[in-house]
C-alpha cells in the first residue's frame, strides 16, 4: 500500500504484478508483465511513482507506473535463487534484495548495478526492512536470526 494514497501493489504466482485502486469498481487498474516466475514481494518507489518486484526468476524489476513499463530489471548471471523480499532505502537510490543464497544484495535503482552483497546468514533470507529515517536494514532470515546493517 502506497501511503497516504488509494494505490496498492500485488504480485503473484502468475508471475504478473497489478496495480490495485481500491476506489474503483474494478480495482485493478494496471498489469505490469516481464518475470518469468512467481512474484514473491513488492515495494513501492518512495515518491510513489515506481514500484519493485522480486520473483523465483532470480530478477528484481523496477516499473514506472506513468509510464506503465518496466524500467530496469536487477539481476546478475552468478546469482541463480529465489528472491524472497525487496525493499527502496529512504532516498531511493538503493533497493535491497533477500535472497535464498543467504545473502542480501545491494543494486543501484538508476544502473542497475550490484553494488554490495550482505553476508551472514546461515539460512534464505526471509524478510527484510528499512527504518524509517533509513539509517538502517534489517534482515531475518530461516537461520533464526534478525542482522541489522548501516546503510
Amino acid at each position: 500500500i502506497m501511503k497516504d494514497t488509494h494505490l496498492f501493489v500485488s504480485g503473484s504466482c502468475d508471475s504478473m504484478s497489478k496495480l490495485w485502486d481500491y476506489r474503483e469498481k474494478k480495482a485493478c487498474v494496471m498489469t505490469f508483465p516481464g518475470h518469468e516466475s512467481d512474484i514473491n514481494s513488492v515495494d513501492f518507489f518512495p515518491d510513489g511513482n515506481a514500484f519493485a518486484t522480486a520473483s523465483d526468476d532470480s530478477t528484481c524489476r523496477l516499473f514506472d507506473i506513468r509510464a506503465y513499463r518496466q524500467v530496469q530489471r536487477y539481476a546478475n548471471e552468478k546469482i541463480l535463487c529465489g528472491i524472497t523480499s525487496v525493499a527502496f532505502s529512504r532516498s531511493g537510490k538503493h533497493l535491497f534484495a533477500g535472497y535464498d543464497d543467504y545473502n542480501c544484495y545491494v543494486w543501484d535503482t538508476i544502473t542497475g548495478v550490484n553494488t554490495q552483497q550482505l553476508a551472514g546468514h546461515e539460512n534464505r533470507v526471509s524478510c527484510l526492512g528499512v527504518h524509517p529515517q533509513g539509517q538502517a536494514l534489517c534482515t531475518g532470515s530461516w537461520d533464526t536470526l534478525l542482522r541489522v546493517w548501516s546503510v
